[in-house]
């Protein structure tokens, strides 16, 4: 039977989710399987878009644009009611319908799967790691206001690489209490700006060489055709340093930062032409394997020391420049991969000779 010719009453007996969309998106009904799995009566539904229900991405408001003649799917998708916390994770099926009065639309299906995909467990980051982080941002505001002021009292009274050293503990503090703000009092992400994903990585050596001291080699494998693109700095620079940092904390005497260009690749779901990859290496105790599926899910922490939040907040960047994070591990090689794509304008900026894969 063609999906234009189901009756209502025979869409409320299916246990699969089904909303009816008009042409513009909007959700003009839903079976009680729909109502039923995002948790609101099935009118609060009718009159919504139907990309209001998804979170993180844009994927579902972009296919209804691009629709044509052909079935749509969108896999491991957020889904929730808007003002609600629960997520619902689905594979969505889009399909074109017209109804018995001739007008066109959209079948929407929803087919649920785990809430823990094995291929991304860190699709809940973003409610879990908001509500981790907050607890803490309170009781950081007053040390970091000190550590600042003792900096500042110290930038007057030295000198040479002293001096330097003060300054590098005044940016610092004032990038975490920008994180704080950040947190506390959530705002729209701000726009990006050109960087230089180098200075990025120098500015996390610099770091690294003052924590690690003489434990820790750090070595450096730049390409060196890589442009400047947009992102946030500062937000990069957190990502960067938490993995170096647990590189170090591995027990690792060797740390690697290398950087790459990546043609025709795939990030997520989505193909880009072009990609810069910037990969950690390391020769610590790598990644137990009890925690391998559940890395980057906050408050997993691999020590116990550890608060678990510092891989999660770097997939949470990437996340946040379209790119991805990854990683893989065996004792004595661990390799995180973070992949962020470049707009296409760049294509010519970037030679094949960093595009070769080094293991």
């Amino acid at each position: 039977m063609q999906p234009d010719a189901i009756p209502d009453p025979l869409l409320d007996a299916l246990a699969t989710p089904v909303l009816r969309l008009n042409a513009a998106g909007l959700i003009s009904s839903a079976n009680s399987a729909a109502a039923h799995w995002l948790g609101v009566g099935r009118r609060r539904l009718v009159g919504l878009p139907a990309s209001a229900l998804e979170r993180e991405s844009q994927r579902l408001a972009s296919a209804l644009e691009q629709a044509g003649g052909d079935a749509l799917r969108l896999r491991r998708m957020q889904m929730a009611f808007p003002g609600h916390d629960e997520l619902h994770f689905a594979d969505l099926l889009l399909s074109p319908m017209v109804d018995k009065a001739g007008d066109a639309g959209y079948w929407l299906e929803a087919h649920p799967v785990d809430e823990f995909p094995g291929d991304d467990p860190a699709r809940l980051l973003p409610s879990a790691l908001s509500a981790s982080l907050k607890g803490l941002a309170h009781e950081l505001r007053n040390p970091l206001a000190g550590i600042k002021g003792a900096a500042q009292l110290l930038a007057r009274r030295s000198e040479g690489d002293a001096l330097e050293l003060t300054e590098l503990i005044e940016g610092e503090v004032e990038r975490l209490a920008t994180l704080v703000d950040r947190l506390l009092s959530p705002a729209p992400p701000r726009a990006f700006e050109p960087l230089n994903i180098h200075a990025v990585l120098e500015r996390v050596l610099r770091l690294a060489e003052s924590d690690a001291g003489w434990a820790t080699r750090l070595q450096r494998d730049y390409d060196p055709s890589l442009p400047e693109f947009p992102g946030d700095a500062d937000r990069l620079s957190q990502a960067l340093w938490n993995l170096v940092r647990n590189a170090i904390e591995s027990g690792a005497t060797n740390v690697q930062l290398r950087t790459r260009a990546e043609h025709h690749i795939l990030i997520g779901d989505a193909p880009h032409r072009l990609a810069v990859r910037i990969e950690i290496a390391d020769d610590g105790r790598g990644v137990p394997e009890d925690l391998a599926e559940r890395i980057f899910l906050p408050l997993v922490s691999g020590r116990v020391e550890g608060s678990g939040l510092g891989l999660a907040l770097a997939q949470q960047i990437a996340r946040e420049h379209g790119g991805s994070l990854s990683y893989r591990s065996r004792p004595g090689h661990t390799v995180f991969t973070l992949l962020l794509p470049l707009p296409l304008d760049d294509d010519a900026d970037i030679t094949d000779a960093g595009a070769h894969d080094d293991g």
